[in-house]
């Protein structure tokens, strides 16, 4: 089992990206391909699913949206396929918080997922996420969005390297991060 791959993007398709790491191209299946950029290196958080026909690989980009899945896919008649177009489309806080406030509607927006599914996946999860909610943390990025909108940057730019801050260095650190990655 892997608990995460390192390496460089190389391709990017609709449904999947392919990680080279030491001259071995992997196909990952991900929620949202196009989030990666291609020829950046990445840690890509990886499930592998094994089926007597079937052999594949799951990736997420941070480990809050693999455990997540790996939650989901517990769920009788929900599997990997199924769970990849909700964490395409749905955050991991808003699908947690549709599961322990018992919002079917919000959960049923989902392809394939139906009243039924909707119904077992909170009788299979509800009170079981709270771990994973605490172990969510929002960025405080304001302060470091309100000096990059200083200098001069749009909001889509800097929303594009947001994700890549570390938000634990002080904020002089942070700027100096982001303005390296704006400026590539």
């Amino acid at each position: 089992m892997y608990a995460y791959i390192k390496g460089i993007i190389t391709e990017i398709n609709s449904t999947y990206i392919v990680l080279e790491n030491n001259d071995i191209g992997y196909k990952i299946s991900t929620a949202n391909p196009y989030s990666f950029e291609e020829n950046q290196i990445y840690k890509v958080y990886i499930y592998q699913h094994v089926r007597e026909d079937e052999l594949s690989l799951y990736g997420f980009k941070n480990i809050e949206e693999k455990n997540l899945f790996l939650k989901l896919i517990e769920v009788k008649g929900i599997g990997p396929k199924m769970t990849l177009p909700m964490l395409a489309t749905g955050s991991v806080s808003g699908i947690i918080d549709a599961i322990e406030r018992e919002n079917i509607l919000y959960l049923k927006k989902f392809p394939k997922i139906g009243d039924k599914v909707a119904k077992q996946i909170i009788l299979d999860l509800k009170g079981k996420m709270v771990a994973t909610i605490e172990n969510i943390k929002q960025p405080d990025n304001d302060e470091l969005n309100e000096v990059l909108k200083g200098l001069g940057y749009k909001n889509n730019d800097i929303n594009k390297i947001i994700s890549k801050i570390n938000f634990n260095l002080p904020i002089e650190e942070q700027v100096k991060e982001a303005l390296k990655l704006l400026l590539k």
